[in-house]
C-alpha cells in the first residue's frame, strides 16, 4: 500500500499533460494553485510538476465548483481540520437552495443559469 500511494504522489505530469487530464485551462490551474488548493511539486528550473493525487484533487475541485461550491468552501474542505464525527460538511441553508436550484435545472432541461445566454 505505501508504494501505492508513493506512485500516486510522484510528480511527473507537466502542466500540458494535466490540462488534457482534466480539461482545466492553464490559467486555471495556475489559480487554484495560487489559492492554495495544489500544491505542485516545482523542479530546479521552476517548472510545476503535477502528480496522480494532483490531478484527481484538481478533477474534485472541478466537480466542486460545478455543484455550487465557492473557491473558499473548497478551501476549507480541504484545509480545515476534519471532525471526526461529521462525514459531511455542514452547509448553510443559502448553499443548500444554491445546489437544489442548479440540480433542478439540470434535471429539468433548463440549463441556463440567469444572466447567461442560452446554448443554442
Amino acid at each position: 500500500m505505501a508504494e501505492k500511494q508513493l506512485r500516486r504522489s510522484r510528480a511527473v505530469f507537466p502542466i500540458g499533460t494535466v490540462m488534457k487530464l482534466t480539461d482545466l485551462t492553464a490559467r486555471q490551474i495556475r489559480y487554484y494553485e495560487e489559492q492554495k488548493l495544489i500544491a505542485p511539486h516545482r523542479t530546479d528550473t521552476n517548472r510545476r510538476m503535477y502528480s496522480l493525487n494532483d490531478v484527481d484533487r484538481l478533477l474534485d475541485i472541478k466537480d466542486y465548483l460545478d455543484d455550487g461550491y465557492s473557491i473558499q468552501m473548497i478551501y476549507k474542505i480541504y484545509n480545515e481540520p476534519k471532525d471526526v464525527t461529521h462525514e459531511s460538511k455542514q452547509l448553510t441553508e443559502d448553499d443548500v437552495r444554491r445546489i437544489l436550484y442548479n440540480e433542478f435545472l439540470a434535471a429539468g432541461g433548463f440549463d441556463n443559469v440567469p444572466g447567461e445566454k442560452p446554448r443554442f
